[in-house]
């Protein structure tokens, strides 16, 4: 057999450089050499490329942390030594593996309705409208498990929607800081829910009581550990960051995931 295969290659070898077939044969070899070496090469660099991936997407998980503002200090106080990014189904509290965190946009799904459900009245003390149905969630653990959760949140404010960054202690019940970084309530009023000496006021209350129900609350004169002073003359914007923080943690906000997430299920 191995002559006439000789004969064979001599023969395509001695046609003329402008026959055709000789023309799409070499063609057809070169293709075929470039698409093997391609895959050679790609299975061999695939795990250095992993190893690249995976250094990248820690590099911009922890700028990302970094950057979210007032949270920089809360972070290196939990001593927290990893991060992870995850998309959240609302209504189950489970991650939803197949969305990748930092291709979701949480804001755009807010009022989206093929990706978000209307409240009804009775349930949106946050006064959001629409809630979505999936939403991001920072984890960040040290050497003894879970340090951190941090939670984005929104809500209606006197005359502007108010977000901020809701993080929450490895209990799941020790708020561990407040950062609201947009608001559009009136200056020298409402807007002073954005002074760091405001948002510190949340740090160390409790979410719940002691019989587990959802108590956390901003009144005047605040005394209980799940009690935050109101700010005089800006009740309207206070009160909405307490409303907007009860909702967020409770059952048609991430309160199943941290139900979850209490459980050791993630």
């Amino acid at each position: 057999m191995a002559e006439p295969r000789r004969n064979l290659w001599a023969r395509f070898l001695a046609l003329p450089n402008e026959s055709l077939t000789k023309t799409l044969g070499v063609a057809f070899l070169v293709a075929l050499v470039s698409a093997t070496t391609v895959s050679f090469t790609a299975i061999a660099l695939k795990p250095r490329q992993q190893a690249q991936l995976d250094a990248a997407r820690e590099e911009q998980l922890a700028g990302m942390i970094a950057a979210l503002p007032g949270l920089a200090n809360i972070l290196r106080e939990t001593g927290a030594e990893s991060l992870q990014q995850v998309v959240v189904d609302l209504d189950s509290g489970a991650i939803d593996p197949d969305i990748a965190a930092a291709d979701y946009d949480f804001i755009a799904a807010q009022s989206d309705a093929a990706l978000s459900i209307a409240l009804p009245p009775e349930a949106d003390i946050a006064g959001i409208g629409r809630r979505p149905n999936l939403a991001p969630v920072y984890l960040m653990r040290n050497a003894d498990g879970l340090a951190l959760v941090v939670l984005p949140v929104y809500g209606q404010g006197y005359q502007s929607t108010i977000r901020a960054y809701l993080a929450l202690e490895g209990d799941l019940d020790t708020i561990a800081g407040l950062s609201i970084y947009e608001q559009g309530d009136t200056p020298g009023l409402g807007a002073r829910i954005a002074e760091p000496e405001w948002q510190a006021l949340w740090a160390g209350k409790s979410l719940t009581d002691a019989g587990g129900a959802i108590a956390i609350k901003v009144v005047a004169g605040a005394e209980g550990p799940n009690e935050v002073d109101a700010i005089t003359g800006a009740t309207y914007s206070s009160g909405g960051v307490g409303n907007l923080v009860r909702f967020w943690v409770g059952p048609m906000g991430y309160g199943p995931f941290l139900a979850r997430l209490k459980a050791g299920e993630f």
